[in-house]
């Protein structure tokens, strides 16, 4: 999938990605929300690189793409529509994470527009979704500007979980 909004490109993560994908992994303010909240090494950036993926399998438009701006290629975070089981269902999460230089420009509002928009409408998802952790104000702000609701609180891997969905 390439999805492109007025200030940026969603392209598919390459092998070249690798140090971009790092510089977030390894950072703990970003990582602090983000599964276990502990930062990634090479290695955990290798199993995460792998693991990204494995979910482009399940089709061009699904997994973590890259998120460069439009006008220089330069990348800034990453997002997408990841497949995810959520108390053994399947579901369809959007998903946004944006580099710490980047943070604060509404990148991540404007990118989970269009993919709410492209899930629902060019897929026909009947549901999307954002696992966002209690403390992250800022993804949940990100979840509710796109006009998700919380739809219940869980345990996923061991992390406090707020779902929060929208219907098409």
């Amino acid at each position: 999938m390439i999805l492109s909004t007025e200030r940026l490109i969603l392209r598919p993560y390459e092998d070249k990605d690798m140090g971009f994908l790092q510089t977030m992994l390894s950072n703990p303010e970003i990582m602090r929300f983000i599964g276990n909240g502990k930062p990634k090494d090479e290695s955990g950036t290798k199993h995460f690189m792998d693991w990204i993926y494995r979910t482009y399998e399940h089709g061009s438009e699904f997994g973590l793409h890259v998120m460069v701006l439009k006008d220089d290629d330069v990348p800034v975070g990453h997002a997408g529509l990841v497949p995810q089981q959520v108390e053994g269902k399947n579901e369809i999460e959007i998903g946004y994470w944006v580099n710490r230089p980047y943070w604060g420009i509404g990148y991540a509002t404007e990118i989970a527009v269009a993919l709410k928009n492209f899930g629902l409408q060019e897929l026909a998802k009947q549901k999307l979704i954002a696992l966002v952790q209690p403390r992250n104000a800022a993804s949940k702000n990100v979840a509710e500007k796109i006009g998700m609701q919380i739809e219940k609180e869980i345990v996923l891997s061991g992390q406090d979980v707020i779902v929060y969905a929208v219907q098409r």
